[in-house]
């Protein structure tokens, strides 16, 4: 009977043993979760409205952006419907004959922006060059590692030239009228303005890009830029 209780005594103290040994590492994966957690969420309030000069994480990205610029070949082969936007060129910010694809909106109803960020992008349902409306263009302003073709954007002051080579070869010149940088909770009222010409009767272009601050929790600018310019032609 000693044998037998010694015996009984001896698993209970194990059982007690192991039990003590989970709870201990449990309660340290806690710690080292709860230490975890304090730290992003630190370090994104750190963050929080941070300028970025090249991006670092895009913006609202479904697919991988290409950052190398098209080969001379490749944007001289590239063609689009003869009314259709072929390329866009700004002389003042060295951008030439940036190919313009033409986009839809994305599934959150949003803009579609081209993957290569040196090309950009027109919203079919807008207007066409030549055609007495208002053409809708968007681009990048970077990418993990490289500018894009819009980073610039904000620079250009009323009077510069914006350039677009119909797919017909006829070019349109197009006179900056406004450039504006607005919040990013104000841009979809915006698009309505954006949308129409500065100038009524004449026909326009506005550019759109992102701008300003990162938030590194909404993953995204806090801005967005809205460059709108009349046809001079």
């Amino acid at each position: 009977m000693m044998i037998l209780a010694m015996s009984l005594k001896i698993k209970s103290w194990r059982s007690i043993t192991k039990w003590c040994i989970w709870g201990i590492l449990g309660i340290t994966l806690l710690i080292f979760l709860i230490r975890v957690l304090v730290f992003e969420h630190n370090y994104y309030s750190e963050k929080e409205g941070s300028e970025r000069a090249v991006a670092i994480e895009t913006e609202n990205i479904q697919e991988e952006l290409i950052e190398v610029k098209p080969a001379t070949k490749e944007i001289e082969e590239y063609t689009v419907a003869l009314d259709y936007p072929r390329y866009l060129s700004i002389p003042k910010l060295n951008v030439e004959k940036a190919r313009v694809l033409p986009m839809g909106v994305n599934s959150r109803g949003e803009l579609a922006t081209p993957n290569n960020i040196f090309d950009v992008g027109w919203y079919e349902a807008s207007g066409k060059p030549g055609q007495g409306g208002t053409m809708i263009i968007d681009g990048h302003n970077g990418g993990p590692h490289v500018f894009g073709v819009f980073k610039n954007l904000p620079d250009l002051m009323a009077g510069d030239i914006i350039e677009v080579e119909r797919g017909d070869g006829i070019v349109f010149h197009y006179s900056v009228v406004e450039n504006n940088a607005v919040s990013l909770s104000d841009s979809d009222g915006y698009m309505k303005i954006a949308a129409k010409s500065p100038i009524a009767k004449k026909e326009s272009i506005t550019l759109i890009s992102c701008t300003g601050e990162w938030s590194q929790q909404q993953k995204t600018y806090l801005s967005r830029q809205f460059t709108r310019a009349i046809l001079v032609d």
